[in-house]
């Protein structure tokens, strides 16, 4: 009984997740769009509208988990059973996000946006993505949308911490915001190798590519952001692609 009320749940906040996030801009919600209260906000950390097309892509991978994960034969799967309550609690905090968002709470948001991005850390070291051999239809319907949806929240958070700081006319100890940009993308290539070197996880890298590329394009005109931003995203496709030819050793990983 317990296995059907996590399965009920999670298509639930899914479906509840994907249908507040339509309603936020198709009504919209307060009178406004998502994009447009971004596009307040002077930071150098945000990507050209065309990028959030994802949403599109998580959209469809979590519905494809949603069914996956409610069919009998999951129903005793470990690692659904762990991490179903997590995705809940990632739905719930999505939601969250959009209503603080839109009605201009943005302090709050990043409590909302840190709360989904650890459960979306949970979900993903718990469906052992990179660590051991599943199904191919596992890899698919499981691993793969997480990762593309772990990979998309990673930058989102840093885009949203931005923005508050914005919000809140942060000064940035002085420093000049392209020396800022400088040091985040110092980071983010930081994680994104620690990701491809661990975990090989190419989905995920493919997320902040398409990111970087993004924010690339939205500030073309700005050298100091565009090209370091350029040199960033060639140094994680190299590290992926490295980490990728890299042995892996002598144990192949078991069957989970």
């Amino acid at each position: 009984m317990k296995s059907v009320l996590r399965q009920i749940s999670v298509v639930l906040t899914i479906l509840a997740t994907i249908v507040v996030n339509i309603l936020a801009n198709a009504l919209p919600l307060n009178g406004q769009n998502t994009g447009e209260i971004s596009d307040r906000f002077q930071v150098y950390f945000v990507p050209a509208g065309y990028v959030f097309s994802i949403w599109g892509l998580i959209y469809i991978g979590l519905i494809i988990f949603a069914i996956y994960q409610a069919l009998p034969a999951q129903r005793e799967n470990p690692r659904m059973q762990a991490t179903g309550w997590w995705i809940a609690l990632g739905g719930l905090a999505n939601i969250a996000w959009i209503v603080l968002w839109h009605y201009e709470q943005f302090p709050l948001t990043v409590v909302a946006m840190l709360v989904l991005l650890a459960s979306l850390i949970i979900t993903y070291l718990r469906l052992g993505i990179g660590r051991n051999s599943v199904s191919q239809a596992e890899t698919w319907m499981a691993r793969v949308p997480f990762s593309i949806y772990l990979g998309w929240i990673s930058v989102a958070t840093v885009a949203n911490i931005t923005a508050v700081l914005d919000f809140v006319k942060w000064n940035g100890f002085g420093i000049a915001p392209e020396v800022w940009m400088g040091i985040i993308l110092a980071v983010v290539l930081v994680i994104a190798a620690v990701m491809n070197f661990t975990r090989r996880d190419i989905a995920y890298a493919l997320v902040i590519l398409w990111a970087l590329a993004g924010i690339s394009a939205k500030h073309a005109a700005v050298a100091v952001v565009a090209i370091p931003t350029w040199i960033t995203f060639g140094l994680v496709l190299l590290s992926l692609v490295v980490a990728l030819f890299i042995p892996k050793g002598t144990s192949s990983p078991k069957p989970a």
